[in-house]
């Protein structure tokens, strides 16, 4: 497995070796050409992430363009709703398309006539078996196929029947339309593969001006030739279907002949990111939605409060390779604590309050601190800390009866409250229950911002706090990983994948108290509760004068 390096560096990316090649030889002309083609069947999640920033980085890094296309070939299983989120993710993750936004259905008549080609040049045959009757007569890996009894019709009878396919006269299943190769191949994509099927279905684009569908093996190459594409970058499963991708490109009068380049998919501990088993987590309702901070989606990862250098810094990190292997979750964690150090906002919060009354100060008293937003950007300017007789810190930074090697506060003993004073521990209050409910303390006045106390006495302890009189109240919600082990899916006969969750992956604290400059809090903004972790808004359900702040991720990895 993939774990973080110490001094993090970003792994090989084998396609840039290739694209220089090209360039070199002359073999592509002009501009660099990618695309980056998904289906419109659901939301995007990290794996299309990596593919985004693969697609759309090369482009940049060769001064060439990145297409947007979306392949909706199946109108079944596809949504307006998926092109629009697909968009706001591309563009979220700081790429931009241009002019270059595409549908695979902006080329059905083309498409359809190139087929009609190549049955002309009896290179593609009306099939009229059943769909059990194709299955069974493909073979298997150990088995030759069997040649359909249709293979032999003649052109005009297949022009005909192609026709009428497409004039609506058949039911669905009557009729598909193969191309012609050669069903012994030991290439199972070789074996006649199908080129159109009819579904009566309404199509998110076309409406109901279509009855036959290609499929997609079919108008992918021709639609990356049509658009001028370079490299046509997929994930190694289609290294097998790339014989009939060249195929196509070269049986077809295209335009361009476009090369397919596999690369190996991520694979993540911690995450499942099967469409499918990710549509059961909400349906379920086991997750808030497909944009629950704790899902691997786009959307999900936005809302937890990733940002999109952390995914591009991510994806540089890991590199692209052939062959398969299972990237660390924690690599992902340190690039967005990474990105958040050098940006996220310093304040305070304190999520389990203890009241602190400083009995040496008067009734009323107000002072202002003032601060560092982030102590290495001087640009982001400072902020004002309100220091008053009650504040609260967070009870686990108090013990009654702490071990010798406690430094944070306890009876009789001395802590510094950051940015702030010292102050000292004079009484225990508790309640019926035996349950602290208060410390009274009283405070050193020369040891304001750090300063030594006057008899040089030595402070080693440091805390968080706020005001309890001039402080924000909040909730915060405490994400961590959806599952507890890091191979999800392996799980024993019988069993589901939802074995794994973890029962804990959410804390909800509903009376966390904030420092009051957050109650102005900004959505674009991340935050570094000092010594508690990085946070942001909640896009969805946080609104003024009831705030909601996610934790995006820890200061330091806990696994």
């Amino acid at each position: 497995m993939s774990k973080p390096n110490k001094t993090p560096v970003d792994a090989p990316n084998f396609l840039k070796q290739i694209i220089e090649k090209d360039l070199e030889t002359g073999k592509v002309k002009g501009e660099v050409v990618t695309r980056f083609p998904p289906e419109p069947n659901g939301y995007l999640h990290l794996g299309h992430a990596k593919s985004i920033c693969l697609n759309f980085g090369l482009a940049q890094e060769y001064q060439g363009r990145c297409h947007l296309r979306f392949d909706d070939t199946n109108p079944e299983t596809e949504e307006t709703e998926y092109v629009e989120s697909i968009q706001e993710d591309v563009k979220w993750l700081g790429f931009d398309w241009g002019v270059h936004l595409y549908y695979a259905s902006d080329y059905f008549e083309q498409i359809y006539q190139w087929a009609e080609q190549l049955i002309k040049d009896g290179k593609a045959y009306v099939d009229s078996q059943s769909e059990e009757e194709v299955r069974k007569n493909r073979g298997d890996f150990t088995t030759p196929g069997k040649d359909s009894p249709h293979r032999s019709r003649s052109v005009e009878e297949n022009l005909d029947l192609f026709r009428r396919m497409r004039a609506g006269e058949f039911e669905e299943g009557q009729h598909i339309l193969r191309a012609k190769i050669d069903m012994q191949s030991p290439n199972m994509n070789m074996r006649d593969p199908l080129l159109y099927r009819i579904r009566k279905a309404h199509h998110h684009r076309t409406g109901d001006k279509w009855c036959i569908y290609p499929m997609y093996d079919y108008a992918h190459p021709l639609s990356d030739a049509m658009e001028h594409i370079t490299h046509s970058i997929c994930t190694l499963e289609f290294q097998d279907h790339r014989p009939f991708y060249d195929w196509c490109v070269q049986n077809v009068p295209v335009p361009a002949e476009p090369h397919q380049y596999e690369f190996a998919r991520m694979n993540m501990t911690y995450l499942v990111m099967s469409k499918r088993k990710l549509l059961q987590l909400v349906r379920e309702k086991l997750v808030s939605g497909w944009d629950d901070p704790r899902m691997p989606t786009i959307s999900g990862v936005r809302r937890r409060g990733y940002t999109p250098e952390s995914i591009r810094r991510f994806a540089k990190r890991i590199g692209v390779a052939k062959s398969e292997s299972i990237i660390e979750y924690d690599i992902l964690e340190s690039c967005v604590r990474e990105h958040l150090d050098e940006t996220a906002h310093r304040a305070m919060a304190v999520l389990d309050p203890i009241k602190v009354v400083i009995e040496n100060l008067p009734e009323g008293h107000k002072e202002l601190i003032e601060t560092s937003v982030h102590p290495k950007n001087t640009e982001l300017g400072n902020r004002s800390l309100p220091f008053t007789k009650e504040v609260y810190i967070d009870a686990a930074d108090f013990m009654e009866n702490p071990p010798d090697d406690y430094f944070r506060l306890s009876p009789g003993k001395e802590v510094r409250l950051r940015n702030a004073y010292v102050i000292k521990c004079k009484e225990v209050i508790k309640d019926n229950s035996g349950k602290v409910v208060e410390l009274r303390c009283e405070y050193d006045p020369v040891t304001l911002g750090g300063k030594p106390t006057a008899d040089g006495r030595k402070v080693k302890g440091i805390v968080h706090w706020v005001s309890a009189t001039d402080c924000v109240d909040a909730e915060v919600r405490v994400y961590e990983r959806l599952f507890k082990v890091a191979d999800p899916e392996n799980v024993p006969d019988g069993q589901d994948f939802k074995v794994n969750l973890n029962a804990n992956s959410l804390k909800v604290i509903k009376n966390a108290k904030l420092e009051k400059g957050l109650q102005d809090a900004k959505l674009e903004n991340r935050y570094q509760f000092e010594r508690v972790g990085y946070f942001c808004l909640d896009s969805k359900d946080s609104k003024p004068g009831a705030l909601v702040f996610n934790r995006v991720v820890e200061l330091a990895s806990s696994h």
